[in-house]
């Protein structure tokens, strides 16, 4: 298949206390992978195995997922030096994949939520944005995002919940949210 380029890239959010916003992500790497396009994916916060590293590994080097984080859950009240050392060292990463030239499409998976957790700064964030080639798209997820990167983007995505059977007990099932 003939490598091609996005003529124009853009930034885009998914945000909202919804299902579904890495999920759209994956989605948009998987239909990009169909037509030629490089996708790398920078997990924060997510050291826990998921159905979609495996996937990516049969995909490489069209689709690259790493992780930045620890194999537990961060909590707010708990941030701790290594988690902020993970996350800011994912960042340059991220940034180093948006400045490659190998991708058409980066994703910042979980960006908002390590924001919020102050793991980063948002003038980190903004400058990888700021910096990026024309021809890359950059998606940035996770709930509570900055108004900041909303302002910026140029197409923001809401996930609301209306109705989640995890509020009834149904935890993680693998293959569909894990």
């Amino acid at each position: 298949m003939v490598k091609k380029n996005l003529q124009r890239g853009y930034f885009q959010v998914y945000t909202g206390d919804g299902k579904g916003k890495t999920t759209a992500a994956l989605g948009l790497a998987f239909r990009a992978a169909g037509n030629g396009l490089r996708t790398y994916i920078g997990q924060f916060m997510k050291g826990v195995r998921y159905g979609e590293l495996t996937a990516a590994k049969q995909l490489a080097p069209t689709i690259v997922i790493e992780q930045y984080g620890k194999p537990t859950f961060v909590h707010p009240e708990q941030v701790t030096d290594e988690d902020i050392r993970l996350a800011k060292a994912g960042l340059a990463k991220l940034k180093e994949a948006v400045l490659s030239g190998k991708y058409d499409i980066v994703v910042m998976d979980e960006v908002n939520v390590a924001l919020h957790f102050k793991l980063i700064s948002m003038e980190e964030v903004l400058e990888i944005i700021d910096q990026k080639p024309d021809h890359v798209e950059i998606i940035a997820t996770g709930r509570r995002a900055p108004q900041a990167l909303i302002d910026r983007a140029d197409l923001v995505t809401e996930m609301r919940q209306i109705k989640h059977y995890y509020t009834q007990g149904v935890q993680a099932r693998k293959g569909i949210e894990k």
